[in-house]
């Protein structure tokens, strides 16, 4: 029987099929009765599942990461599709494809690692090229870091999601700089950009559903990242200690902020460039990803989004949707203002009231001086 994948679950249909635990709660129903809330997954993306019946005894059957058969039915509930399990039970490893339950980047991993390696290859700085080739040269880092996601779950949420979004903050470097003529040292916002996240490879378990090691969870792929660059640099010979504290800066400064989880705040032209490059890919990733998941909706705008704590508007102007005079939806949070109805009785006629005017010579105006 064909796989049955989370993108081509629709309302109403009848679901069974086998999915990666992504998440799993015990919870307790304002009626005090336990039910099981899950995130089932696939490589095709994520669903909610509740479990309403012998939750408990369930609940000592299978654990966050294992496999599962479901079957229930799908249903659409606050614009989001869930399905209602009626069984579940574990299902062995060694009975699934591995590849039907990751996510994995739309980019082909070949093509982007011979990307990773024309980019080194056109370094012209000496010794940030010798970095970057002792890196190439770490076969074990080089399987991580081609596979590592970029985030849990904010984006680039898929294998190889590191890589592409490293790839991508290149190829904006190599466009911005130009814009800006000399003085920025594109080599080194190149290498900023490739290992700006590097520690993401140790910091994220990816195995299985993504989620932080131990080491993320103490240290964070900030930390991790400047260890791991570090350690290279000394593999390079003379390589220069200023060109080394430049690099590390854009390392522990490119999330921009300290209340975001960055031990400095950008100094350098070529750290500013990195922290508003990389916030800007990451965000439209994001958003697109959040737009993309709600097949099931038909409200042109999306659920709230949690991390950046706003709907979306799904609609561009580019489908040809939308007329003119066409009424646009309203959701909870935005501020569309209903036209006032129409009085069902004509008030009576009233003397004009001069209305308040936040100009001096106009209130005396109003006072019949002039």
């Amino acid at each position: 029987m064909a796989k049955q994948f989370v993108n081509h679950i629709k309302d109403r249909d009848p679901v069974h099929a086998v999915f990666l635990v992504k998440d799993k709660i015990l919870a307790m129903a304002k009626n005090g009765k336990p039910y099981m809330n899950l995130r089932l997954m696939d490589k095709s993306g994520d669903i909610e599942a509740k479990v309403w019946d012998n939750t408990e005894v369930l609940d000592k059957q299978f654990d966050k990461d294992d496999f599962v058969s479901v079957r229930g039915k799908a249903s659409v509930y606050m614009n989001k599709m869930q399905v209602v399990i009626a069984e579940i039970t574990k299902v062995p490893e060694e009975q699934v494809v591995l590849a039907d339950f990751l996510p994995e980047s739309p980019r082909d991993g070949a093509e982007m690692r011979q990307e990773l390696i024309d980019v080194v290859a056109a370094l012209t700085n000496p010794h940030l090229k010798g970095l970057m080739d002792a890196f190439l040269a770490d076969e074990p880092f080089m399987n991580l870091y081609c596979q590592a996601p970029a985030a849990k779950g904010m984006h680039h949420v898929y294998l190889g999601g590191l890589l592409e979004h490293s790839l991508s903050l290149v190829k904006l470097t190599k466009t911005i700089v130009p814009l800006y003529g000399g003085g920025i040292h594109e080599d080194l916002l190149v290498v900023g950009s490739l290992l700006h996240d590097v520690g993401k490879i140790y910091e994220m378990s990816f195995g299985r559903s993504f989620d932080y090691t131990d080491a993320g969870k103490l240290l964070g792929h900030i930390t991790i990242g400047v260890e791991l660059v570090d350690e290279k640099i000394r593999q390079v010979d003379g390589f220069p200690r200023e060109l080394a504290l430049l690099l590390k800066h854009m390392l522990l400064s490119h999330h921009g902020q300290y209340e975001y989880g960055s031990p400095k705040r950008p100094k350098t032209i070529e750290a500013t460039i990195l922290n508003y490059l990389d916030d800007m890919d990451s965000k439209i990733n994001g958003i697109r990803a959040h737009i993309a998941k709600e097949t099931a909706s038909t409200s042109r705008w999306t659920a709230h989004h949690r991390l950046y704590d706003r709907y979306f508007f799904k609609s561009n102007g580019m489908d040809g949707e939308m007329g003119d005079g066409q009424e646009v939806e309203c959701v909870e949070d935005e501020t569309c203002q209903p036209a006032p109805p129409e009085p069902c009785v004509k008030p009576k006629e009233r003397p004009e009231r001069q209305s308040f005017i936040n100009q001096p010579l106009k209130a005396l105006e109003n006072l019949k001086l002039f």
